[in-house]
C-alpha cells in the first residue's frame, strides 16, 4: 500500500467552492440528520482522492443508498479516520495547537459528538471553519456552543 500526502489546499478550495451550496454529485442529507459530515467527507476526499470500499467498515460514497456510515455519520467518521490502516484517508486526534487548514473539528455535548466542521484557516490564534447543515464559511470556531471538542489531523491517505 502506498501512502499519499494530503492536499490541504485542495480540501480547503473544495470547502470554499461548496460551503454555501451543494455539489450535485452528492445527496443533501439536511433532512436526514444533517449534511455536515457528508460535506466534511467531500472536503477530505478532495484532499486525498481515495475512498475505502470495505462494506460496513469503510469510507465511501456511491449514492445516498450506497455509502459507508463513516461518510455521513459523525462518530463513524471519527472511528474510521483514527483506526484506518487500509485504503483511504487516516487521521490522528490532535491538540488545538496543531490544527491546520483541511483538518476536521468535531463538536459535542455530554457524551455525544454532533457536528463536523472543516478547518479553513488558522490565523491570529483563531480557527475558522466551513460547514453544512447550517451553512457557514470562515465562521470562528469559538462562536459555536459546545462542551466537547476534538480535532482530527488528516495525516495522509493510502492507496
Amino acid at each position: 500500500m502506498t501512502e499519499l500526502p494530503y492536499d490541504r489546499k485542495g480540501a480547503v478550495a473544495y470547502a470554499k467552492r461548496w460551503a454555501l451550496g451543494r455539489n450535485p454529485q452528492y445527496y443533501n442529507f439536511d433532512g436526514m440528520g444533517g449534511d455536515c459530515t457528508n460535506f466534511a467527507s467531500q472536503c477530505v476526499f478532495a484532499g486525498c482522492g481515495v475512498m475505502n470500499y470495505t462494506k460496513d467498515a469503510g469510507w465511501y460514497y456511491l449514492s445516498p443508498d450506497n455509502r459507508a456510515a463513516a461518510w455521513s455519520g459523525v462518530e463513524f467518521l471519527h472511528d474510521f479516520l483514527v483506526a484506518n490502516r487500509a485504503a483511504g484517508p487516516f487521521a490522528v486526534e490532535s491538540s488545538v495547537e496543531k490544527v491546520q487548514p483541511g483538518d476536521l473539528v468535531q463538536l459535542g455535548n455530554g457524551d455525544h459528538f454532533y457536528h463536523t466542521p472543516v478547518v479553513i484557516a488558522v490565523e491570529a490564534g483563531g480557527i475558522y471553519v466551513a460547514a453544512h447543515t447550517y451553512d457557514v464559511f470562515l465562521k470562528p470556531l469559538d462562536s459555536y456552543f459546545f462542551s466537547q471538542v476534538r480535532f482530527l489531523h488528516i495525516a495522509g491517505a493510502r492507496k
